[in-house]
């Protein structure tokens, strides 16, 4: 995920502006770079592939002197990763760093050059280094060109400009694509999260949808999208951490558990405006793609699998495409039939797990039209031998099992399945602006399901001498109940199994007795009261039921059912939501059991060999 740092001051701001790059390494990128404006307006510009620590020694050799500057990590999206396509991208005397994606980039691109411009990257940020330029041939100042500029770009993006020309200022616009100003005292900053500069403040503006704003090292002046000059609050930050420390968490599982909901807003941050999903955030040329799409082949490995199987639901109900997923080792060692017009999707954290990578050779030499990688590591194999590419930005996951990259994916998925659907015409302008609305509201339902962590401590005692258990859901929680089940045998090591609730009378009602509790997830929906017989049918043989169920359903805790209440959200986030408590469930029940929560025994948290 791009990154983007700048500061204004007194003081030569190079190591700040490398300081921050370094705090948002974990975010993901294949490049850097850096440009800081002297005293005497000379632009002085370093790029490099690769990671921060190559920047950083260019730096050594050739000191950058100034008090002004910009400094960006960015992944790629339009053109390679390639020192040429790494920001600070400039025009003449304007410098630009940015984060987003401009989806009418071809258009100016193409208006520009006939202007004149000429263009030396691929990126769609140049274009909006040239546009501002051109703007300024029109207006009196910085300011006033940006604000001219921005309202010609289509997509998302937050933006950072310098003048080398008047190196005593910043403006920055954000629209879709967060930007936070840090207050000093004679400098300022600016950074895409307040994590790049706690090491010189701690009080911080966070600019709203479609502002500008200008920043010298005294004054920092915000306008509305209506050029209306504003006040922002000043909030303090509590941040204690960076985003490799366990910090107040006692394990780095639990601490990623509860990053979940920051970690969701970086996955749809710069994907969706007001009321679109953005089909150029899966890639250049993704929308015609897509459009061309009939049939989809997801292929994974674990709990991305999983992740799978809750996107064939949607992709079919919603979207109107038609949907295989399998697991990547079975796929790659069996003869298969490609569908016409078919999208192979590969889900992988780390983008290096082996089956996955040879399914995806495989697919594309037996006739996949094109192929989508949705993983959380940039510039992993799986991304670079993929057509198009999709960063979950879940940020750094240490704990072997996994939880944000999983709920990540789900967003993903979901914005993917959004995206398919209005390439195809097969969802409604309404319904595409009903599922940015869920989207939006979807950091704050998995935070209110994160405040069921102390019912859910208590209840996970009742499993301290439990060696089996059954996890049961129907349609889309199906897939969850089995996330479920995969996650307590990961770290308890107790021996969990999931099933469909429909196929208990197909077997696995033989296992039920009063030692073997089963988990039930019973989201408030159309098969709710088909899951209740199912329920019934487990308590009439003397089975126990923790039943995470709907806090809007009517249900009675009686004998032989223990309920959970989850707070109510929309039927398409329930999956997303109800992977909450089955998480935290897994993690305080390892807890009793004493095991090695962060590094489970025998496993990896990637795997690399088949």
């Amino acid at each position: 995920m791009c990154g983007i740092v700048g500061a204004v001051a007194q003081r030569d701001v190079a190591e700040i502006l490398l300081q921050g790059l370094h705090r948002l390494e974990y975010r993901g990128y294949d490049s850097a770079g850096i440009a800081v404006l002297s005293a005497q307006g000379e632009c002085q510009r370093l790029r490099r592939i690769g990671k921060v620590q190559a920047l950083a020694e260019a730096m050594d050799d050739s000191p950058l002197l100034g008090g002004t500057g910009i400094a960006h990590t960015r992944w790629a999206t339009h053109g390679e990763p390639s020192e040429v396509n790494a920001h600070p991208h400039t025009s003449d005397y304007i410098v630009v760093v940015h984060n987003g994606i401009i989806e009418n980039h071809e258009t100016l691109r193409q208006r520009l050059s006939q202007q004149g411009y000429q263009f030396h990257s691929q990126t769609d940020t140049e274009v909006i280094a040239h546009l501002i330029e051109w703007h300024m041939q029109q207006q009196a100042d910085l300011l006033s060109a940006v604000q001219s500029a921005v309202q010609e770009l289509q997509g998302a993006y937050g933006t950072v400009v310098m003048d080398a020309r008047d190196p005593e200022q910043l403006v920055v616009a954000r629209s879709g694509s967060p930007l936070v100003i840090g207050l000093g005292v004679g400098e300022h900053f600016i950074a895409s999260d307040q994590l790049a500069l706690l090491n010189v403040t701690r009080r911080f503006i966070f600019l709203e949808e479609g502002d500008v704003a200008k920043i010298t090292r005294r004054q920092v002046a915000i306008f509305d999208h209506t050029g209306a000059a504003v006040e922002r609050e000043i909030q303090e930050s509590s941040v204690q951490q960076d985003a490799g420390d366990k910090g107040q968490y006692r394990h780095y599982m639990l601490k990623e558990i509860y990053e979940q909901p920051q970690a969701i807003i970086n996955t749809l941050e710069s994907r969706i405006n007001q009321q679109q999903v953005l089909c150029e955030a899966f890639g250049a040329g993704a929308g015609d793609i897509f459009q061309q799409i009939q049939h989809v082949q997801i292929i994974a490995c674990g709990t991305s699998f999983h992740a799978g199987m809750v996107a064939r639901y949607w992709l079919e109900s919603m979207a109107g495409v038609s949907c295989n997923v399998e697991i990547a080792s079975e796929f790659r060692y069996r003869k298969s039939f490609v569908p016409a017009n078919s999208l192979i999707v590969t889900l992988s954290q780390s983008g290096e797990t082996a089956d996955t990578l040879a399914a995806l050779r495989l697919a594309k030499e037996i006739g996949y039209q094109a192929s989508l990688s949705i993983c959380n590591v940039p510039g992993s194999s799986l991304v670079r031998e993929s057509d198009l590419a999709f960063m979950t930005r879940a940020g750094a996951e240490i704990g072997v099992a996994s939880t944000k990259a999983f709920t990540t994916q789900l967003a993903a998925l979901l914005l993917f399945c959004g995206a398919i659907g209005k390439c195809k015409q097969t969802i409604t302008t309404a319904q595409e602006a009903g599922l940015v609305d869920a989207l939006k509201r979807l950091p704050e339902a998995v935070n209110q399901a994160l405040n069921l962590d102390q019912e859910i401590e208590a209840l996970a005692e009742d499993f301290a001498e439990k060696h089996h258990c059954l996890f049961l859901g129907r349609g889309d929680q199906y897939p969850i109940a089995m996330e479920g089940a995969l996650k307590l045998k990961e770290i308890s090591y107790i021996h969990a199994e999931a099933y469909a609730a429909g196929e208990l009378k197909h077997g696995p009602l033989a296992l039920i007795d009063a030692d073997m509790p089963t988990i039930v997830v019973a989201p408030n929906n159309e098969l709710l009261e088909k899951l209740k017989s199912n329920i019934e049918e487990v308590r009439a043989r003397g089975g126990h039921l923790y039943v995470f169920a709907d806090d809007q359903a009517a249900w009675v805790e009686s004998e032989g059912i223990t309920l959970l209440r989850v707070p109510h959200v929309d039927d398409i986030l329930a999956p997303i939501v109800y992977t909450i408590p089955l998480q935290l469930l897994s993690y305080y029940v390892a807890i009793i059991k004493g095991t090695d929560v962060d590094q489970p025994r025998n496993l990896a948290k990637s795997v690399t060999v088949e």
